[in-house]
């Protein structure tokens, strides 16, 4: 059985540059920890947007440019970057959006979903991406247990971090 590790968006622009967060900051550490224990594949995301970001709907409604494609915010957290130097099976997914709709393809490519034992998300934004594509994964792989790690993700705020991690309860998702 296949035990697979989702990093969400711990990108630059997240963690401390455009819309970064001191709570943010503090769980690169407990990611980077994570990411070097025995998963078979890790799958990353990145939140990639083009210049014209601040005229798309995300871009009216959350008028901050960040993670424009190439860009210095747009590449991955150093740290988080550093260990994937020592990971070899990995796949990075740029995301145009809050949840990946290639996510739940590339994990089936790689695998049948009875041979996963489990899919564990940690990342960035909580309350935004994370439960966006803990949700897509639910649907996708119903009978696999999809997991979060509460204290590898941050949210916009505490509080709605801790909203997010309550409604993945409530959809089935096991909050660690």
């Amino acid at each position: 059985m296949k035990k697979i590790l989702v990093v969400i968006d711990m990108q630059k622009d997240f963690v401390d540059g455009a819309l970064g967060t001191p709570e943010a900051v503090a769980i690169v550490g407990n990611v980077v920890k994570e990411m070097k224990k025995d998963y078979d594949k890790v799958f990353l995301t990145r939140d990639t947007h083009q210049s014209n970001y601040l005229e798309t709907q995300e871009g009216r409604n959350l008028p901050v440019v960040h993670c424009i494609e190439n860009t210095s915010g747009w590449q991955l957290n150093r740290r988080v970057a550093n260990a994937l130097k020592k990971i070899e099976n990995y796949e990075i997914i740029n995301k145009p959006t809050f949840g990946s709709d290639q996510l739940a393809g590339r994990i089936a490519a790689y695998c049948k979903p009875e041979e996963i034992e489990s899919i564990t998300l940690i990342g960035l934004c909580t309350d935004i991406c994370v439960v966006s594509n803990a949700m897509l994964l639910k649907t996708a792989f119903m009978e696999t247990e999809i997991r979060c790690i509460a204290s590898c993700c941050a949210g916009v705020t505490p509080a709605t971090h801790d909203a997010a991690l309550a409604t993945m309860k409530m959809c089935q998702v096991k909050v660690i």
